[in-house]
């Protein structure tokens, strides 16, 4: 792929983000936020501990002091070359010391905190039992707007993420998929992704003939055959940030009914991407592609949301499901992706990453949405 390089982020980034999320803390009633590593620590300060670490990391964020990381003292030169380490404070803990006791020294003792969903349940039961008066909310649950919105150098990763999947689903359309198995298919996915500038693949769901009516099979030993209807749905990390996109390609010719399914669930996606715009309420995508579906007759075949969002990671809030009446703002990115599962038939999905402008949406996936025929 061609292109500059997308913008990397600054430690003024990083301070930004901070500064943006404690207010969003303090909106809704916390007295601060505790971040565990996972995507939330590395959207906040740019730094990605080691995984399988049990010793306590912690970005305590509160209104009455800079932002404080907590962190193993083996761990602290990493954590001081991330690119955010300049707008906060190191503070390290040694092996025999209670790391505990030195967070709760730096929070309200009775206040509730944010924690970070992905946070080690040792490690809450730890804070809890040094500060007994406190309480805790997951930021799902109290924040799930912090990420939500992306900045223009954001878009442009999303997009370069996006333009990444494209590229995949074009090579991968060439490749011969009648007598190869699924999980071949989904190999060559992986790879093409990688090859486009991905670091990470979280999913390759190839799901041929009467699997594509499971809209999570991914992939498996089914060889896919001649007349078979097979459903694309592939993603991961770029440069941090996700793609996720769907297509649904048919081996040799397709029956007039396949092609009646493919053609309504092409014209909800349609729907669903034209209703976005700022102001309107996330559950109103759902409705748009999902009375399409139903006019048609197949609303019981439509199983799941409309869409999740995306960002630095691939299923993230919002969520385009009737019930969410989160109102669209510029910058939020999410997928529309209504489907149709005829079961023990076969399956229909279309998916692109939209992100929303101000006075539309975006699309930020461009591969044609008619039927493709491969061989």
């Amino acid at each position: 792929m061609t292109g500059r390089t997308p913008a990397r982020f600054t430690a003024d980034d990083y301070r930004a983000r901070m500064e943006r999320a404690v207010h969003a803390a303090g909106d809704a009633g916390l007295a601060g936020l505790l971040v565990a590593p996972g995507p939330d620590l590395v959207w906040l300060t740019g730094y990605a501990p080691p995984a399988a670490t049990e010793r306590l990391t912690l970005l305590v964020l509160t209104p009455d002091h800079d932002p404080v990381l907590v962190v193993p003292t083996l761990e602290a030169p990493d954590a001081a070359g991330a690119a955010g380490a300049p707008a906060l404070t190191l503070r390290d803990w040694t092996d025999g010391k209670d790391p505990y006791a030195a967070t709760a020294a730096l929070l309200d003792t009775g206040g509730r905190f944010g924690v970070s969903d992905n946070a080690w349940a040792m490690h809450l039961l730890g804070m809890q039992k040094a500060l007994p008066d406190s309480s805790y909310a997951s930021l799902t649950e109290a924040l799930p707007m912090l990420r939500a919105v992306k900045d223009a150098a954001e878009l442009e990763l999303m997009a370069a993420a996006g333009a990444a999947a494209d590229a995949t689903y074009e090579a991968i359309r060439g490749l011969p998929f009648a007598g190869r198995a699924e999980s071949e298919v989904g190999a060559d996915l992986a790879d093409l992704l990688r090859r486009f500038g991905h670091s990470q693949v979280d999913f390759t769901i190839v799901a041929s003939g009467p699997n594509g009516a499971n809209p999570h099979h991914e992939v498996g030993d089914r060889v896919i055959e001649h007349g078979d209807m097979v459903v694309l749905d592939f993603g991961g990390l770029k440069d941090g940030y996700g793609s996720d996109t769907s297509r649904t390609v048919h081996v040799g010719e397709p029956t007039d009914e396949e092609r009646r399914v493919h053609d309504l669930v092409r014209e909800a996606q349609e729907a669903g991407f034209r209703a976005v715009r700022p102001g309107v309420a996330c559950q109103e995508i759902d409705r748009a592609a999902r009375a399409v579906i139903a006019d048609a007759g197949y609303g019981a075949y439509f199983i799941h949301r409309t869409g999740h969002g995306i960002g630095v990671t691939t299923h993230e809030p919002p969520y385009m499901i009737e019930g969410e009446e989160q109102p669209l703002v510029p910058g939020m990115c999410f997928s529309v992706e209504p489907g149709v599962y005829l079961p023990g038939r076969f399956g229909v999905r279309i998916e692109d990453i939209v992100t929303v402008t101000e006075d539309g949406g975006r699309r930020l996936n461009d591969t044609t949405r008619e039927m493709v025929i491969v061989h």
